[in-house]
């Protein structure tokens, strides 16, 4: 392995590709500004909980319904309730659809957090969505401050704290444990540590049906490392890159097994749900009737915020970030734009994917050393319209997250 340093934080890394050398025997410290970065986070998202709270209370709705009981939060608090296969719907179209869509470590965390602690399967998976949140900043200013030092990572977890959907970082949804598994296996994977990578991984796929994309930024890592060392690697970047993809794969097999079809089984049932790689087909039917009849403030913040997400994708690559960042972002990016299903729920779909957010943290981070005083009414102004947009989706808007 390479023993070349990781630039240190107080200066910018030098220009070209932005590829930390992996430490393997070096010990792992709080990065330094990580507490304040996390306070901040800390507070954008308190201040995005009561703002739901509030409006609940102005609409006279339960004041903490709207965050553990939205959508698919029904689903997961039932499975970990009374496990799998005791909950069906028929959908408008007639579709049989079923829990075993849902993947099963958020609701086995939730099971088990009750048996341990006096907590109602509701507050159990808020206590973990919350803390999974903390754990997925943490993860990502480390990543950021591997790269280029406090400030990007800093604005990194700022950005991330703020985008639209960003609320749902605090609901009993599982794109903060996600987030969190992600944000920690691509660490370990730009320190060169194969086995935490994929084991971290291997957790990601059981947390949702897009979890394969870490395993397959483990993978292309890996493969990179193999090529670059000519096959002179560690044994643990081979366990590593086996375990990845285990979480995921098992799953889906497991509910192939369950209902009688081994590998076709899970598509079958996510097809139920409108879930399916149809190569941007939906996508361009739902453009569509947007155009011809518009969609009120749901519809077309959603079509922003998954345009925004494709050219960030773009400005990434340009930026020559490291390739598991990349890999990781362009799996999911793929499949938000040429999946079908709900596209008010796409934007969700992007909220764990914090490597698109590199490239304008990076031009916050340089703004803010000449020009303090505007970037912070930009993040102010940003903070706002995050909370403003996340009280009215969760708690106003009648269409799925």
């Amino acid at each position: 392995m390479s023993t070349s340093s990781v630039p240190p934080p107080e200066r910018a890394a030098p220009a070209g590709p932005r590829r930390p050398s992996p430490r393997p025997g070096a010990r792992h410290r709080i990065p330094p500004g990580a507490l304040p970065a996390l306070a901040l986070f800390a507070a954008v998202r308190l201040a995005g909980v009561l703002a739901v709270i509030f409006t609940n209370h102005l609409t006279g709705h339960p004041l903490v319904r709207s965050l553990a009981h939205s959508w698919d939060s029904r689903w997961y608090l039932h499975i970990a309730t009374h496990g799998y296969g005791h909950l069906i719907w028929v959908a408008p179209t007639s579709a049989v659809q079923t829990d075993w869509a849902f993947f099963p470590l958020y609701p086995g965390l939730i099971r088990a957090l009750t048996l341990v602690l006096p907590l109602t399967p509701a507050q159990a998976a808020m206590l973990i969505a919350w803390a999974a949140a903390g754990v997925a900043a943490y993860g990502i200013y480390a990543i950021g401050h591997l790269l280029e030092g406090r400030g990007l990572a800093t604005a990194l977890v700022a950005l991330w704290a703020v985008q639209p959907h960003a609320v749902e970082l605090t609901i009993a949804y599982t794109e903060s444990l996600f987030a969190a598994l992600a944000a920690c296996s691509l660490y370990c994977v730009l320190r060169g540590r194969w086995l935490w990578a994929g084991a971290l991984a291997a957790l990601a796929g059981l947390t949702r049906p897009t979890g394969f994309a870490v395993a397959i930024a483990v993978g292309a890592a890996a493969a990179h490392e193999v090529l670059r060392r000519r096959g002179r690697v560690p044994v643990t970047l081979w366990a590593g890159v086996l375990l990845a993809p285990l979480g995921w794969l098992g799953y889906v097999l497991w509910v192939g097994h369950r209902i009688g079809d081994l590998t076709g089984g899970y598509f079958t049932v996510q097809s139920a749900w409108g879930s399916r790689f149809d190569f941007g087909t939906g996508s361009l039917r739902f453009l569509r009737a947007l155009l011809l009849h518009g969609g009120g403030v749901v519809y077309p913040a959603a079509l922003a915020v998954v345009a925004a997400g494709v050219l960030l994708f773009v400005l990434l690559c340009l930026d020559r970030a490291p390739l598991p960042l990349v890999v990781f972002a362009g799996v999911l990016v793929l499949v938000v734009v040429c999946g079908s299903g709900s596209f008010s729920s796409k934007p969700r779909f992007l909220l764990p994917v914090f490597p698109l957010l590199i490239p304008p943290a990076r031009a916050l981070a340089h703004a803010f050393r000449t020009r303090p005083a505007q970037v912070l009414v930009v993040g102010a102004a940003l903070t706002v319209v995050s909370l403003l947009f996340g009280a009215y989706v969760t708690v106003v808007a009648h269409s799925p997250l």
